[in-house]
């Protein structure tokens, strides 16, 4: 009995439910095979599992980078990346991969970006010589940068879940972030060069334009940074900055910028609102999951059979990166993360590895998966927007997946990459 959650939840997930579904049914089969519990309790845990302070981080980020992009501050971004790089050759591209690193410390959420991104900058790419199956890739690569600069949505999860500081979490996404977004440019000068594609600019801007590009980005730059500080210097809760960022991003929308209206602004309510509802489900109904889970002992007996055939945290990483590579082309990153990380935490902890590191080396394999068939999310939201058509997206998208898997198994190789800042910032 204790196996048939386990084969409704795969069953379900088989067959397209949605994730709260599939959680819930699984969850909800275990109540009903257990009459002395009672299938009474299934929607007090759902409640229990929405109704927590701390989940309110959530929506208010996916709030705040609605608000920007709604506000002006993008393009004010793509302004600023442009006068900085735009000389290079591929310089548009660069553009975007740049971009898509600033928007990070800004919306977190890379299904938005890319969404954003390949409607204002894939019709440009074109005009300026680039395929357009090139552009795709190049904006749906980059928008995976976004999850991993904070506050990445996905690093608060990943906080709750396996209870860590958010602001470690943060600190801690700061190098790699910075390491895909150079391996990126990298890739993409190397085939600009062979392709023949041209800058965006004829010369080097001056530092005085560069100075002046900045000076009108600066309040939007400098937003990660009070976001980051106020954490680790308990000024305020991870909560309470969200809240705060909420109210910066409308302030500098309606008040600074002057490009947000009252009715955009609440049009961004509402749309934050139907993606925090999402968040919400998913997070109610792992609860009733997370109790069968935890009332059978499922993490510990499943940490008890790795042990015995897994001696070493390296040996450990390397299986697990593995798993996430592979769930990562059928489930989405989320579906992920709440299925198999409280599973794999008992074993985390008794390899004496750490919880933040495990985090990040999870977003990085599961930002591999969002643009890999047959599910990738990014990826088919970047080619439904620009009618590129998958085959052709994923051939063009080859030597991004080389990269980014050979960055994870880097920077799961060197731990000290990832916790240099959190360790430096206690």
């Amino acid at each position: 009995m204790i196996w048939i959650p386990l084969i409704v939840l795969a069953v379900t997930l088989c067959i397209g439910c949605p994730i709260y579904i599939c959680m819930l049914c699984s969850g909800g089969i275990y109540f009903f095979l257990n009459p002395q519990v009672g299938t009474f309790i299934v929607p007090q845990l759902v409640n229990a599992g929405i109704m927590k302070f701390s989940f309110l981080a959530v929506p208010f980020f996916i709030l705040s980078g609605v608000c920007m992009n709604a506000g002006g501050i993008t393009k004010r971004l793509m302004s600023f990346c442009e006068v900085l790089i735009g000389h290079l050759r591929g310089g548009l591209a660069h553009v975007n991969i740049l971009l898509s690193t600033l928007m990070g410390g800004l919306s977190g959420s890379n299904v938005a970006d890319c969404a954003m991104e390949a409607k204002m900058l894939v019709p440009e790419m074109e005009r300026h010589g680039f395929s357009r199956e090139y552009s795709a890739v190049i904006t749906a690569v980059s928008s995976l940068i976004t999850p991993i600069i904070p506050p990445g949505v996905g690093m608060i999860l990943y906080s709750f879940i396996s209870d860590v500081s958010v602001g470690k979490m943060f600190m801690a996404g700061f190098i790699p972030g910075v390491l895909m977004c150079c391996e990126q440019m990298a890739i993409n000068a190397y085939i600009s060069r062979k392709r023949g594609y041209v800058p965006v600019r004829e010369r080097r801007a001056r530092p005085k334009e560069v100075f002046n590009s900045a000076k009108t980005s600066l309040s939007a730059l400098f937003f990660p940074v009070i976001i980051i500080v106020g954490i680790r210097c308990g000024v305020f809760t991870a909560t309470e900055a969200g809240a705060i960022a909420v109210v910066y991003a409308v302030v500098l929308g309606l008040f600074l910028y002057r490009e947000a209206t009252p009715r955009t602004i609440f049009r961004s309510f509402n749309d934050a609102a139907v993606t925090a509802c999402n968040s919400l489900m998913i997070f109610g109904c792992a609860n009733v999951f997370a109790w069968y889970v935890t009332n059978e002992k499922l993490s510990e007996a499943i940490a008890g059979v790795i042990l015995q055939f897994v001696q070493t945290p390296y040996a450990f990483m390397c299986m697990f990166i593995f798993i996430c590579l592979i769930l990562g082309m059928f489930l989405d990153g989320t579906t992920i993360m709440i299925i198999l990380i409280p599973l794999l935490l008992p074993a985390v902890r008794a390899m004496n590895i750490d919880f933040v590191y495990f985090g990040i080396i999870y977003l990085l394999c599961s930002a591999v998966g969002n643009v890999t068939p047959p599910v990738g999310v990014v990826m088919y939201t970047v080619c439904d927007i620009t009618e590129v058509k998958v085959k052709d997206f994923t051939r063009e998208c080859l030597p991004f997946y080389l990269i980014m898997v050979l960055n994870v198994l880097v920077l799961a190789a060197c731990p000290g990459l990832i916790l240099f800042l959190p360790n430096l910032f206690r």
